[in-house]
């Protein structure tokens, strides 16, 4: 068992090819910050974002609907306020409000629940944004609904998952060299997900815990491995994740939930990639499908390179020129989950 000195030491003087390990959680990005672990690794071993932020890879038109039924008579939109400021093809929901439109900021997703019973003659729009973290609350929210015979609250689904994300990453970016799993997601799916792409792509994937020293261990596990020509999965979380996961989570999902295919912002169609509501509970859903996906990234807006791992925030030409959280231009800087965002707050 090695120290954290020895670990820090070799992780340091790290002479071997170059690195480049995919954080795919905002959180661990956040983390990595921190705790400088940047300024503790050798320049030959590369920290790099991923499409961990929901806010960001979701699509301009399903802002457009939200924009559309916010602006509708007697229709409210319900949303967390990371929502506020993501830009539709014309309008963001702040923007809408500012032209009469009814939306409402919430703190808990429950009180949806609560503000549906109170006001029977308003349609309520739940915008539902998430991975495999929050389905589940979804769920249960669909659960109240039918307990309580609710017919004033719907939501719009935009729940993703990020297994296929890192599939197709897998398969389109051959220069990320490992992962570091997401820590909460990886809670509900359980560690076990990971095993066959691990196996399939010969890349390590480590489920890390958020602290820097879990972090430190994480890469030092990576390295290793790599060092070794191996590519396998290992659970350095086993505190809060499981092998199987939050089976509860997962069943009450399962009931409600299936799979399908889903549009992600700066990427484009990821095959089974979304939970959508089942044909028997599609009469609680807002219009979740859409046929066409029409959106255009600003110009010199780097997002989808950010989100893919080609490059850091700070290699696009708009970074804290012209895009700020003040005036996002794209969407990893609108979200505090998304790249940008993270590191336009914690870089100087």
């Amino acid at each position: 068992m090695k120290t954290l000195q020895q670990v820090k030491d070799e992780l340091k003087n790290y002479k071997g090819d170059p690195i480049k390990i995919m954080e795919v959680c905002g959180t661990h990005t956040s983390s990595i910050f921190k705790n400088g672990i940047r300024s503790l690794l050798s320049p030959n071993i590369q920290l790099i974002s991923g499409p961990g932020c929901p806010v960001c890879v979701t699509s301009s038109v399903y802002i457009d609907r939200l924009v559309e039924y916010a602006c509708k008579e007697k229709h409210c939109v319900l949303t967390f306020g990371d929502m506020m400021k993501v830009k539709g093809n014309q309008y963001s929901l702040t923007e809408a409000k500012a032209i009469g439109g009814n939306v409402r900021i919430l703190y808990s997703p429950l009180s949806a629940i609560k503000i549906a019973l109170e006001e029977p003659d308003t349609q309520f729009i739940f915008a539902a944004v998430g991975f495999e973290t929050t389905t589940p609350i979804y769920a249960i929210i669909i659960e109240e609904m039918i307990k309580n015979n609710i017919n004033n609250l719907k939501l719009l689904t935009s729940l993703k998952t990020i297994l296929p994300a890192l599939t197709f990453i897998c398969e389109n970016e051959e220069r990320i060299d490992a992962f570091l799993c997401p820590g909460h997601v990886s809670v509900i799916t359980g560690s076990s997900v990971y095993k066959e792409l691990a196996k399939k792509y010969q890349k390590p994937f480590v489920v890390a815990g958020f602290e820097g020293e879990h972090i430190l261990a994480a890469v030092y596990e990576i390295v290793h491995q790599i060092t070794n020509h191996k590519g396998n999965l290992k659970n350095m979380y086993s505190s809060a994740v499981s092998e199987e996961g939050n089976r509860k989570a997962q069943e009450i999902v399962d009931k409600y939930f299936e799979s399908a295919n889903d549009y992600w912002r700066e990427i484009g169609i990821i095959n089974k990639s979304a939970m959508r509501l089942k044909e028997e509970y599609r009469v609680f859903d807002a219009g979740s499908e859409f046929h066409e996906y029409t959106e255009q990234s600003p110009k010199g807006c780097r997002c989808r390179d950010v989100i893919l791992g080609r490059i850091h925030p700070v290699d696009c030409p708009l970074f804290k020129t012209v895009c700020t959280p003040m005036n996002a231009i794209g969407p990893c800087m609108v979200s505090t989950e998304g790249a940008c965002g993270i590191w336009y707050k914690n870089r100087e």
